[in-house]
């Protein structure tokens, strides 16, 4: 599996650590200590994340210089989009002029990790020769926006890249770890047949817990998928890590003994965008000619459920 182009998309409006202390009990001293965030990109009346993912999706044809007729799939990954149906990735496929199956995946912001892996099942059963990913997340509007110890952290996004079957076998690694530390229960309505009170999902985090196993399952996918290769952490140029918290980066990085050069973040600038944050940092880092040819990349990301999972490729 070989990926041959990367995009990305933000929304507009940028909120800092200040504008949320206007009307949260916070300070962006207490919020940047904690998670080394300062502003992230929010999602405002006149934007949606079906313009973000198309547009991810546009810079990432281009990039990749390859006309959208050339698509075998789209795997879209998303929490939660602005359709109930059809599948983002449906809408995707209408607006780039594609001509291919196209599918939603929902595995919270281990999406990545898991659509990578979708993706290189349907390139090896001779499925498909050239994929579109796109992970476009929307979590602000999930956010209990009363509770400081969650809303600070999440931002809006959409990453995009395009990945061939002409490179190298790709190494993933999923586990899962089963826990209720990052839980968003299904919006509920009331039917003919159904009486419950009206309400909307809003998602519950256990911050410890969370910080814990995002450690723990990190190291040992990374590690997993690195024995796969044959390889160790020194052949690595890029740990694209989940971005979380800079904490927990910090504490892998700590974990795997390898210099900070090695782990590139933006989540200062964006917060956790959920599945698209890799992509997104996958975008800016390709764009900033800072990936060679022969590169080896670590991907690692761990989210709701409490999930897990890493990929090592060679650029």
């Amino acid at each position: 599996m070989k990926i041959i182009g990367t995009g990305s998309a933000i929304p507009r409006r940028e909120v800092t650590n200040d504008m949320l202390a206007e009307f949260l009990d916070t300070s962006d001293e207490w919020i940047s200590t904690r998670t080394g965030i300062k502003s992230r990109r929010v999602l405002s009346t006149d934007e949606d994340l079906t313009q973000l993912a198309i547009q991810a999706a546009k810079e990432a044809l281009k990039d990749a210089k390859i006309d959208a007729s050339e698509l075998d799939y789209i795997l879209c990954h998303n929490v939660s989009n602005d359709f109930e149906t059809p599948a983002l990735a449906c809408v995707i496929q209408g607006a780039v002029s594609a001509h291919c199956p196209s599918l939603d995946l929902n595995g919270a912001c281990s999406g990545f990790i898991f659509t990578l892996d979708c993706a290189n099942g349907l390139m090896k059963a001779g499925r498909a020769k050239k994929i579109l990913i796109v992970c476009a997340e929307h979590m602000t509007k999930m956010t209990d926006w009363t509770r400081r110890e969650s809303c600070v952290l999440f931002g809006d996004g959409a990453g995009a890249i395009i990945i061939t079957d002409e490179g190298p076998d790709c190494e993933i690694s999923i586990s899962t770890t089963y826990s209720d530390a990052l839980t968003c229960n299904a919006r509920v309505v009331t039917t003919p047949f159904s009486q419950q009170e009206e309400k909307y999902a809003k998602l519950v985090m256990k911050g410890r817990e969370v910080f814990k196993l995002a450690v723990q399952s990190s190291a040992h996918d990374i590690q997993e998928v690195m024995d796969k290769a044959h390889l160790t952490a020194e052949d690595v140029r890029f740990f694209l890590l989940h971005q979380a918290n800079l904490r927990i980066v910090d504490a892998i990085k700590s974990h795997l003994d390898q210099p900070e050069e090695k782990f590139p973040h933006n989540i200062e600038r964006r917060g956790n965008t959920s599945s698209a944050s890799v992509p997104l940092l996958l975008d800016e880092i390709n764009k900033q000619g800072m990936i060679k040819e022969g590169d080896i990349l670590v991907f690692s990301a761990f989210g709701a459920g409490f999930s897990s999972g890493a990929c090592l490729i060679r650029w």
